[in-house]
């Protein structure tokens, strides 16, 4: 070798060493999955599609991840599929668990695929000591935009949402808050959006819609005086409408601006009439808070038929199909409004959109109020959610407060072919 190639082999030495890590520090370690228990908080949720049931994934290197969502029989039936897993490995997990019991799973199946899925992507952040935000490539937003479901209580003022028009006002505790008072409290608060029901009737009564329009009609100017030209507010449709019904309600409200309407039609109608809907108003348009995975409504986002999507975690499945769900809206100018859920589910969501950099806006109902089984979980300051630097998903959950009610062990049924490249088919 001659002297000045030497040298120069010399000087490049530090360099390369600097930039080609060591294999054992850049690589994952090797695990498997050992266990999977279920967990009933003291507050569960009884609709399946809103569970906060907690689930805790095991691994043989004492590393373990939480997760959120499902019920007993459906979480059971999921953690079969991961006994024994390489729990880095999870999309080939997810893939398996979608197609793993035959029948392609419903909504309620897919919600406790999705608390698996987050449980997943908790063992991977806390293994390689990262927030999973910076995993998925790191945050775009120093904080995420929210709305509060009901708004915010003005100083002094009785707890409940305004009184549906007619109801009488009862003592004690003082008149509940006007929607005007609502609408000012809830942005004076920091939130983004207030957020108002449809022409909202007491429980039980009965709900004519071709009155109600009109009656919305005039609640949404109220909102509209209260906040001035500059606010924004919302309004839920709640799928109370028909077709008909639905449009007469959007072009009596164009002129007052509303930041989106949420769910004009009923679920089963939207793939036909969100698009006709679409052609006939210029409000924009939100739906989407039963969804499951991207299947069921990729076509309304592709024909720009809406212009946010109400989709959630774990009900599309988890964060896995969550990053699918953000480059299908990003590809699409979509924004993203994900419907209320669990805590742990919503430090996920913060996680994941926090990276996505179309627009977002949080249903976010917790406030500044302790979560007692989770001492670690969100950060939320005047109407703002904020992504933090803590491993994983940035949870951590006191046991002790919680009933185990199922522990999976053993690997479940595996009916799966899988193809010559690799990847995984019916059987």
């Amino acid at each position: 070798m001659k002297r000045r190639s030497f040298l120069q082999s010399l000087a490049a030495a530090p360099l390369a060493s600097v930039l080609r890590p060591k294999p054992l520090e850049a690589a994952l370690p090797k695990a498997k999955i050992t266990r999977v228990r279920i967990y009933r908080p003291p507050n569960l949720n009884q609709l399946f599609n809103q569970s906060n049931m907690l689930v805790t994934v095991e691994t043989d290197i004492g590393i373990t991840g939480i997760g959120e969502g499902g019920a007993k029989d459906t979480l059971e039936q999921c953690a079969g599929t991961l006994i024994g897993k390489d729990p880095f490995r999870i999309e080939a997990i997810w893939q398996e668990m979608f197609i793993a019991w035959f029948y392609p799973p419903g909504r309620e199946k897919t919600h406790a695929l999705g608390a698996m899925d987050l449980a997943l992507w908790d063992i991977k952040g806390k293994a390689l000591k990262l927030p999973v935000h910076q995993i998925l490539g790191g945050a775009v937003r120093n904080f995420c935009e929210c709305y509060a479901t009901g708004g915010v209580r003005p100083p002094g003022a009785r707890r409940g949402g305004p009184p549906a028009p007619g109801q009488a006002q009862r003592a004690p505790g003082g008149p509940r808050p006007s929607l005007a008072e609502h609408a000012k409290a809830t942005l004076e608060a920091g939130y983004r959006v207030y957020r108002m029901g449809a022409g909202d009737v007491p429980v039980g009564a009965v709900f004519n819609t071709r009155e109600r329009v009109r009656q919305i009609a005039d609640d949404c100017r109220t909102v509209r005086e209260a906040i001035g030209k500059n606010g924004d507010w919302m309004i839920d449709f709640h799928q109370r409408f028909d077709f008909g019904d639905a449009l007469r309600c959007c072009k009596l409200i164009e002129e007052y601006e509303p930041y989106l309407v949420e769910d004009p039609v009923r679920d089963e109608q939207a793939l036909m009439d969100i698009p006709k809907l679409r052609q006939m108003t210029s409000v924009p348009l939100a739906h989407g808070e039963e969804w499951g995975h991207r299947w069921e409504f990729n076509k309304l986002v592709e024909n720009h038929d809406i212009d946010f999507i109400r989709a959630t975690i774990p009900n599309v499945g988890g964060l896995t199909e969550m990053v699918k769900i953000q480059a299908l809206c990003e590809t699409h100018a979509v924004g993203i409004v994900p419907h209320f859920t669990g805590p742990v589910a919503t430090a996920a969501l913060v996680n994941c959109l926090s990276t996505y950099p179309g627009h977002v806006l949080f249903e976010y109902n917790y406030g500044n109020r302790p979560i007692d089984y989770l001492p670690e979980c969100l950060d939320f300051k005047d109407g703002k959610v904020y992504p933090n630097e803590r491993p994983g998903l940035g949870v951590t959950a006191d046991l002790s407060r919680l009933t185990m009610i199922g522990e999976v062990t053993e690997p479940g049924r595996r009916n799966v072919y899988v193809r010559p490249d690799g990847s995984l088919n019916h059987w």
